[in-house]
């Protein structure tokens, strides 16, 4: 019995955490929105047990943080931050794309073109949300760039490689015109890495996958100017 109430806690917990990440990732949780825990036990029909391991859950993911009288609050835009955390990504992230390339099987190779085929026909937009990439096309966008890493033979810089990931997702759905560029072709840049990828070609799919990086974090960010924690960068 105790077995079974500690797996359906745990069931709850998880539940809580995919609907609050879903909600942030979503644009339908703000940067810099306080998190109070009757609300969430409200709007989430939860214990405050469960809400608190939840977020617990999303302050590792880097999409939720604390601060001093104000308890847990979704993590505020800043363009400093934003800058260290793209120098962090282009350096790492491409650097666990490479390992992958040269250690990765077929199998990964399989898995890389599957959630490739997957993200190409997610939907970018809701009809209902047009300002936010929606949450299936989110979720599939992040799948495909987590299976491009995942032949990468050294966990930790895998996991430090998604973590990054994690985090700059939050901006993302908060860009101005992310995928919405007139001079920008997301789904070629995306083909373009996987096709370096798959041929092996590690020193093209480094630097494709630089500038996709890049490019998606030139873009102008939503409320950043607005945190007056994090002053933004010249």
């Amino acid at each position: 019995m105790v077995a079974m109430t500690g797996s359906a806690s745990v069931t709850r917990t998880d539940g809580v955490y995919q609907r609050l990440r879903a909600d942030i990732l979503g644009g339908r949780l703000t940067p810099g929105e306080r998190l109070k825990f009757p609300l969430l036990s409200d709007r989430y029909r939860t214990s405050v047990g469960a809400a608190r391991e939840a977020l617990t859950r999303l302050a590792a993911d880097g999409l939720v943080t604390t601060r001093p009288h104000q308890g847990y609050i979704v993590t505020p835009l800043s363009y400093r931050d934003l800058a260290e955390l793209t120098q962090a990504r282009v350096e790492i992230e491409s650097l666990v794309l490479r390992l992958s390339i040269l250690e990765g099987s077929v199998h990964w190779e399989a898995q890389a073109m599957a959630a490739h085929h997957l993200l190409e026909r997610s939907p970018f937009q809701h009809p209902d949300d047009p300002d936010h990439p929606c949450d299936e096309w989110s979720t599939a966008h992040s799948a495909f760039h987590a299976a491009l890493l995942a032949g990468c033979g050294n966990q930790r810089l895998v996991d430090t490689a998604r973590s990054l990931r994690q985090e700059a997702e939050l901006y993302l759905q908060w860009s101005v015109s992310f995928g919405t560029e007139p001079d920008r072709d997301l789904g070629t840049e995306h083909r373009q890495i996987l096709e370096a990828a798959i041929a092996r070609d590690a020193d093209r799919a480094q630097a494709l996958l630089r500038d996709h990086i890049a490019h998606t974090a030139s873009l102008l960010i939503r409320g950043a100017a607005d945190e007056p924690n994090h002053p933004a960068g010249p």
